[in-house]
């Protein structure tokens, strides 16, 4: 048996978790000095957090150790299941490196069991589709090398493009200059980001107005999506409109499949601040 493992980047609603049975590591944060950990098993109040947020709450934010890892992944393969590793972008969080000393640790410790770790270059539902298509992939029957396979290429084609509410947050992470959000923020201007064929978030646009930065994600889509008919993911930090909105622009491009729209995790959302916008997809390329 497989025991698929992902982490709380991936940002999957608790009845999709228990669904599939995914192990799901957290990441921790803390909100003015209070610890918290983020729950698989329970929903995350974005609403509470992001308003937080919005009256200056300092929030900071912790990778995974190899300690966190190690301890249920050793669990699993001690029961006798192989343990495959979804997780998040290694251009963005060192958890990805964790979790590869992790499994190196295992290998030698279970040498008759299959263990591998995958950075799926991505966060959020850019993670989590693929962690979605694996399990499915496993219900359906296939095999482990299939499945590690699958998912390896189908990083690769993961569109993730998104947008934010406020130049501020991204200054802080060292995205943007001072200057630049300065600028942005009295000219109104919104960045338009991607990420990279290493996993990093890079600049590949700017608009003008909230609206048109969430109509330039459903160009995006319009453009690089490879079916129309597959699996989307929407993010927003707490814009359950701004979500609709996108939804209704990407079904004016076209798109028939099912979308999973979701409030951004605290540990991602933390760095893209409140009201960021995101768009996940299987596209042509990135």
């Amino acid at each position: 048996m497989i025991r698929i493992f992902t982490d709380t980047s991936a940002n999957l609603p608790a009845e999709l978790v228990r669904q599939y049975g995914l192990t799901v590591i957290p990441f921790s944060y803390s909100v003015n000095g209070v610890e918290a950990e983020q729950s698989a098993g329970r929903e995350f109040d974005g609403a509470a957090f992001y308003s937080a947020m919005r009256a200056g709450a300092a929030v900071k934010t912790a990778m995974i150790n190899i300690a966190s890892f190690i301890g249920p992944m050793r669990q699993a393969l001690e029961q006798g299941e192989d343990v495959l590793y979804i997780g998040m972008s290694g251009g963005i969080s060192g958890a990805a490196h964790a979790a590869a000393i992790a499994v190196h640790e295992l290998q030698d410790e279970f040498p008759d069991r299959q263990i591998a770790a995958i950075d799926t270059l991505a966060a959020s539902l850019g993670e989590g589709l693929l962690v979605l298509e694996a399990a499915r992939m496993q219900q359906a029957g296939a095999g482990f090398g299939e499945i590690a396979g699958r998912i390896a290429v189908r990083r690769e084609t993961m569109c993730q493009y998104f947008t934010v509410d406020d130049l501020e947050y991204l200054k802080r992470g060292g995205r943007v200059s001072k200057t630049t959000t300065v600028v942005g923020t009295l000219l109104k201007i919104k960045p338009l980001l991607t990420g990279d064929s290493q996993g990093r978030i890079v600049l590949c646009g700017k608009v003008r107005e909230r609206r048109r930065s969430l109509m330039a994600l459903a160009d995006a889509y319009e453009k690089l999506a490879a079916d129309k008919a597959g699996e989307v993911g929407i993010a927003h930090a707490d814009d359950a409109a701004g979500a609709a909105f996108l939804l209704d622009e990407l079904k004016q491009r076209g798109l028939t499949g099912p979308c999973l729209t979701v409030c951004y995790e605290p540990v991602t959302g933390a760095h893209v601040g409140p009201g960021a916008m995101a768009l996940f997809f299987q596209g042509v390329h990135k």
